[in-house]
C-alpha cells in the first residue's frame, strides 16, 4: 500500500484550470484536507486500484493457463460424433 507520507516529499507542478482548481479546494475543504493532501489521496487510491486490479487479472490468467479441474484427469472420454449422435 503506497501511503504520501511513506517517503520524503517531492514537489510536482500541475497545471489546472481556475474552474478545477476552485473546485477541487472546495471538496478538499470539505474532507477536512489540503488540496495537496486531497490530489496525495486520490493519487494513491487510483495507485492501490490499478495494483489490486493487476493482481486479479494475474490471478485470472494464471487460471486459465493452468485449466480447472474437470474431473476428467486429462482424458477425454467421448468422441466427437458419440456427442453429437441423434
Amino acid at each position: 500500500m503506497v501511503r504520501a507520507a511513506d517517503e520524503g516529499k517531492v514537489n510536482v507542478t500541475v497545471s489546472l484550470s481556475a474552474a478545477l482548481a476552485r473546485e477541487a479546494r472546495h471538496l478538499a475543504v470539505d474532507r477536512g484536507l489540503s488540496l495537496s493532501g486531497f490530489l496525495s489521496r486520490l493519487l494513491v487510491e487510483q495507485i492501490e486500484a490499478a495494483r489490486s486490479y493487476q493482481a486479479a487479472r494475474d490471478r485470472q490468467l494464471s487460471l486459465l493457463r493452468e485449466g480447472l479441474p474437470l474431473g476428467t484427469d486429462g482424458k477425454i472420454a467421448w468422441s466427437r460424433e458419440s456427442l453429437h449422435e441423434r
